[in-house]
Formats: structure tokens, sequence, C-alpha cells
């Protein structure tokens, strides 16, 4: 078999594995945003897949521009389907889409426009560092939330799947930025295909092998109520007793302790004060009361201290801000928006509609 051949047979397979995926994301998760933008990223991939070649040539045929800045534009897919990946709260704004469309645009204009007028290197130079831009900020996001994931299987393949993307993406942009306008040759597009048909493929069988609700939340689930897990009436297995006795501890230290009040509260420091591994505290908190999200669990008990108060005629006086303050927000936005999500109504209206209630 020539080069040719195997480099188009990687090329086929890899397209075919992501249409796949995408049809799959689709078809089980069509109401997840998340697997939304994951069928996106894999049709975008799917692009990459068709059109990518190391060196860029001087003059784009107009069939294969558009297919390079879909390319171009997926890493900005890439970026938002891992913040819907692992923050089960994030929504699409207006301007996710308008930067989506100016990294594309901004590609679309470099193959016919400013590499045939003698840029080439300058049009791969930029492209790729954009690319890196939000590689970058993908992996960031994936950092920054990751201890905050309560779904051991999850925070595996979620990992997974940024690591080997980025990776891929990364080289491949640094590669481009090196070669810059000149030929990559047959060899080295063929090793690239077969890279990335090695990547898909081993994305997919990750994502197969984790149960979809695991990896997505469930379409307008509710947040659970913290109560019912902790009702001293509720029925417990015996072979619970030992996991029933740590929720006790864990929910005393919020309701008698409140040390979701404490700055910078983390889940290991959590497990430290409870004396078990940090891994047992995730499992608790996902399977027994039902979290899939560290910084939700704790916001949700903020926010019930933040009800009580706005709804305390004493403290009507009390600012919104003093009062998020004094249940562990550090900021009024995010109080503002994790209440909003929690109770439908934003603080200051909830204030005055349990001071009319009265």
């Amino acid at each position: 078999m020539t080069l040719a051949a195997t480099e188009l047979a990687f090329r086929a397979a890899s397209v075919a594995l992501l249409l796949v995926l995408a049809a799959s994301l689709v078809s089980d998760f069509r109401n997840v945003l998340a697997a939304r933008l994951g069928a996106a990223f894999a049709l975008g991939s799917a692009a990459h897949a068709a059109s990518y070649s190391i060196g860029a040539p001087a003059l784009t045929s107009a069939w294969h521009a558009p297919l390079i800045a879909l390319s171009t534009g997926n890493v900005v897919t890439f970026w938002l389907f891992t913040r819907a990946l692992f923050d089960d709260d994030f929504r699409l704004r207006w301007w996710h889409s308008a930067i989506w469309a100016l990294v594309a645009a901004f590609s679309f204009v470099s193959c016919l426009w400013i590499a045939p007028s003698g840029n080439v290197r300058l049009a791969v130079i930029a492209t790729n560092l954009i690319s890196l831009g939000f590689i970058a900020l993908a992996v960031v996001q994936t950092v920054a939330s990751w201890s905050a994931d309560l779904v051991e299987r999850r925070r595996r393949v979620r990992g997974f799947i940024v690591v080997a993307a980025a990776l891929y993406g990364g080289l491949n942009a640094l590669l481009q930025i090196f070669v810059g306008g000149s030929g990559g040759g047959d060899v080295a597009n063929t090793i690239n295909a077969g890279v990335l048909a090695f990547v898909v493929a081993a994305i997919a069988c990750a994502m197969m092998r984790v149960d979809g609700a695991d990896l997505f939340p469930a379409a307008a689930e509710p947040e659970p109520e913290p109560a019912p897990a902790i009702a001293p009436s509720q029925p417990v297995a015996s072979e619970d007793a030992a996991d029933q006795k740590l929720i006790d501890a864990l929910m005393r230290l919020m309701a008698d302790e409140r040390i979701y009040r404490q700055e910078n509260i983390t889940i290991g420091a959590l497990a430290g004060r409870l004396k078990i591994p940090e891994y047992r505290l995730r499992r608790l908190i996902n399977q027994r009361l039902g979290y899939r999200n560290f910084n939700v669990f704790l916001n949700n008990h903020r926010i019930e201290e933040a009800k009580a108060a706005l709804a305390d005629p004493a403290q009507a006086e009390v600012p919104v801000i003093t009062i998020a303050m004094d249940a562990g927000f550090q900021s009024l936005g995010p109080f503002n928006r994790a209440f909003k999500a929690v109770t439908g109504v934003t603080p200051t209206e909830y204030r005055r509609l349990k001071v009319n209630a009265a």
C-alpha cells in the first residue's frame, strides 16, 4: 500500500469514527449541553481529519478553505466542551458563538487572502497561536475543576479526553509553527493521520467504557436536597452503617460548625477533618447525597443560610453582599448566579417576596 493510500485510510477511519461518535451523542443525549458540544467537537474534528496537512500551501482551494476554518474554530468548541463537561451548571452565551465565528472567519481569511498575498508564515503562526491559546484554556479549566468533580469515573475519562486531545492539538500547532509554509511531505502527513486515527479510537473507546449517566448529567435534573440523606429515621442497611455515620458527621460539620463558610475549603481538607481518604468522601457525597460537584454541595448549604437570613425580618436592613460573604461566598456575582440557579429568583427578589408574604 502506498503512503497516499495509507494516509487516506487513516483519514477515512478518523472521519468515520468521529461521525459515529457525534451521531451517538446526539441520539442519546441531545438535551444535554455537554453532549451537544461534544458532538460539535467531533464534527469539527472530522473536518480537521479531512483537511489537515503539515505545512500550509500558499494557495488553498475554495472547497478546502471552509474545512480548514471549521477545523480552526474547533479549538473554541473544544474549550467550550471542556467547560460544559466539567461544570454541570455551564451555559452557552451569545459571545461564545461570536468567539467561534471570529476564529473561524480569521482562518478562512488567512487561507484565501493573507497566505496568498505572500504572508504564509504569518498566517500559519497566527492561526496556530490562537489554537494553542484555546487549548491552554481547556487544560487550565480541567486542572481548576478537577478536585471539585465528585463522579470518579468521569474524572478519569475526562482527564484522558482532554490530555489526549490537547496533546495532539498542541503538538500539531507547534509543528505547524516551526514548519512554517514549507511542505510537510507524504511521510509526515501519513504519520499525522495515523496518530489522529489512534487518538480518536482511544477517546471513543474510553467514552464507551463509561456510563453515559456518569459522563453527562441528566437534562434538567434538579439539585438534590441534603435533608433526606441525613434524616435520622431513614433506614440504613447494616453494611452501610459506617457510611451513614460518616454522613452524619459530615452534616454536623455543615450544620453546627458551618465549615462551608471557610475560605477556599477543599474536599481534601474536609476529608482530613473526618479522618477518611479523599476518594471515600467523594463517593459518599456523590452516591449517598446525590451531588456531582463539590462546589455545588458547598453552595447549596451557603444558599440555605442566605435564604434564612434574607427571610429574617430582623436582618431586613443587612446588605445582600454582607449576607453572601457571611455565608461563605467570596463575591456578589457568583452568589447571585448560584442563588438564582437554586431558587429561580435573585436574592433581592427573594427578600421582597418573603417580606410581602409575611
